[in-house]
């Protein structure tokens, strides 16, 4: 028989009231933070590289570029197999190798070793993705929206701390410290992950597509490896053309290969409705302008005063100028968490975006003192925030609970992919614009200028590409339903969450024997008479329904092949979850074979 509590849920049903968040917000940004850390970890040190490891440039730039091409690599797949195995343990893989990588660089002068080391380090990345799919997962709803716009910003706040923290450990110690600081920082990180944060419970159906994630990889260092090596290659060189081809022609059988694949890496159909689709092309755009400032700013406080437009600080006065990029990122997080609940998402990234269009153009004119490019760290830290924070609530509001990891690694990728695109363009706009100076070759400022136009130029694509995002209403008790409409409430594993802030009716859809029936369609009829919501169970056969107001109500279970059955329950409208399970009868024609079978013998 269905059973009705208010106190728990039945059926096996996990309870939808969320865990309180204890540490687990801090703890994941400091994740966050962490692996973001290896992005601009031997910036302050990348002129000397070549040097440090007795080699030519152009092979040490190797070092920067492996930890680029294994951070964008790892996103996607690290996202899909927490997942499918759980987002705590691959966050916890993550880190470990992260670890593993810090120390091997730490112990070495040797070039082929160190881009292993690096290439070890960028792994990591994939831990952003996972630590939002997790807060989605474990936080109550009210604090979501705060904690994703956080660990979103990680990315951009890891960086920025780095830069001035990297120099000073450089300035004043052997460089290989960074690297032991680094192994450090992960297994503190681990070692937090550990105490305070809990494994999902929510796991996504199917398989781990070994064969797209190996296409996916190779198309991806085939498409990124000429971005980042072009300028020193040639962007008309046969290797740098023939590797875009050969990204092209990988890339596209990939997509043919998913597309027909019943576990795909990565849903291409998810990925190619509007409001996932925009926001990806849209995070492309936010990389290329996140990166252009921290190109850019650091070289010009560093270049001597005697060339006419250096501002001739240290190494360490450099990064601390660039920090408050950083900072107000991380600051931004709770604003972003107020705009959004009153205006939505796409809103604030809209906002965010025109902040950063803002700050660009003022930094036109702001590069003439110190003090000057502390501002343009602040506004561009306060735009980038807000736009980065954006990003996760718009791709989970448009894919499946168990799909979140997989969508935000591939969300993480594109951002990472515009970084690489603003790294690629950047660098020949610097290196084309060149002065010379005491018989060496200096950025201009002309092509500092030239650098801002671009990234200016950038943030006002992604800003049109936003107006398109379909308008989302801030999250909010949702209002009474007319007869025969459903409640559209995205996947059953969405409305759980909804049901666990807002109260409302959950449960199973079972068959005679206590078997879950997946897919099945519930129905909540109204003491009138009239339809007031309808949803469809999970594969588990779960379900989650919000009544429009307190009072009498009849659940109705219905599935192809079985008997209907509804349920009278009350809703009392105090936000407490009122469980109810569906007991379909039995499968149409069964009772009929049986009893034949029973004759027969």
């Amino acid at each position: 028989m269905p059973q009705t509590t208010t106190e728990q849920h039945a059926g096996g049903l996990p309870d939808p009231r969320p865990r309180k968040a204890g540490g687990i917000v801090p703890v994941l940004a400091f994740a966050g933070i962490t692996v973001a850390v290896m992005q601009t970890l031997l910036v302050p040190v990348i002129k000397d590289l070549p040097t440090l490891l007795s080699t030519a440039p152009a092979n040490a730039t190797w070092v920067m570029t492996a930890t680029l091409l294994a951070g964008a690599v790892a996103t996607p797949i690290m996202g899909r197999l927490g997942d499918l195995f759980g987002k705590r343990r691959m966050l916890l893989a993550s880190l470990a190798v992260m670890v593993v990588g810090s120390l091997i660089c730490g112990f070495t002068d040797d070039l082929v070793i160190m881009i292993v080391g690096r290439a070890l380090q960028g792994f990591a990345m994939g831990a952003i993705p996972l630590g939002i799919g997790i807060m989605r997962d474990e936080l109550p709803r009210e604090k979501l929206g705060s904690a994703m716009a956080l660990m979103s910003s990680s990315i951009g706040v890891g960086g920025g701390l780095a830069m001035p923290a990297a120099a000073l450990i450089a300035q004043n110690a052997d460089w290989h410290a960074l690297f032991f600081a680094a192994a450090g920082l992960g297994a503190l990180s681990i070692l937090l992950t550990v105490v305070f944060v809990p494994e999902s419970s929510v796991r996504a159906p199917g398989t781990f597509d070994w064969l797209g994630a190996i296409g996916l990889s190779a198309g991806l260092v085939s498409l990124l490896l000429p971005v980042t090596k072009g300028s020193d290659w040639g962007w008309t060189s046969g290797t740098t053309l023939g590797l875009f081809g050969l990204a092209l022609v990988i890339l596209l059988l990939w997509g043919v290969m998913e597309l027909r694949s019943s576990a795909p890496l990565v849903d291409l159909r998810t990925s190619a409705r509007r409001e996932v689709l925009l926001t990806n092309l849209a995070s492309i755009m936010i990389g290329v302008a996140f990166y252009a400032v921290t190109l850019v700013l650091p070289q010009l406080l560093q270049l001597p005063a005697s060339t006419g437009y250096g501002l001739g600080q240290s190494m360490v006065v450099a990064g601390l100028c660039v920090a408050p990029l950083g900072l107000t990122m991380m600051l931004t997080a709770p604003l972003y968490a107020r705009i959004s609940a009153r205006r939505g998402p796409k809103v604030t990234l809209i906002i965010g975006m025109l902040i950063i269009a803002l700050g660009y153009g003022a930094g036109l004119g702001l590069m003439n003192a110190a003090w000057q490019t502390v501002i343009i760290s602040v506004v561009l830290g306060a735009g980038i925030g807000l736009a980065y924070s954006s990003l996760p609530a718009l791709i989970i509001g448009a894919v499946d609970a168990s799909e979140t990891g997989a969508a935000n690694g591939l969300n993480t990728l594109m951002r990472s992919i515009g970084t690489s695109m603003s790294s690629a363009v950047i660098g020949m706009v610097l290196a084309h614009t060149s002065v010379q100076a005491g018989g060496v070759a200096l950025p201009s400022m002309h092509g500092f200028r030239i650098s801002f136009v671009i990234a200016t130029g950038a943030v006002l694509v992604g800003l049109v590409l936003a107006m398109f995002l379909p308008g989302q209403r801030p999250a909010a008790r949702p209002e009474p339903q007319a007869a025969g409409e459903e409640l559209a409430y995205g996947t059953a594993e969405h409305r759980m969450t909804l049901v666990a802030g807002s109260g409302g009716f959950t449960g199973r859809v079972l068959d005679a024997d206590g078997a879950p029936v997946a897919r099945a369609n519930v129905t909540l009829i109204d003491r009138r008479g009239r339809q007031a919501g309808r949803t469809t169970a999970d594969a588990e056969g779960r379900y989650a329904l919000l009544p429009p107001g307190a009072g009498p109500y009849v659940l109705a279970g219905t599935a192809s092949g079985y008997g209907s059955h509804a349920c009278p329950a009350e809703y009392r409208g105090d936000g407490v979850p009122v469980a109810v399970d569906l007991v379909l009868g039995q499968r149409q024609g069964q009772g009929a074979q049986e009893r034949s079978s029973a004759v027969t013998s």
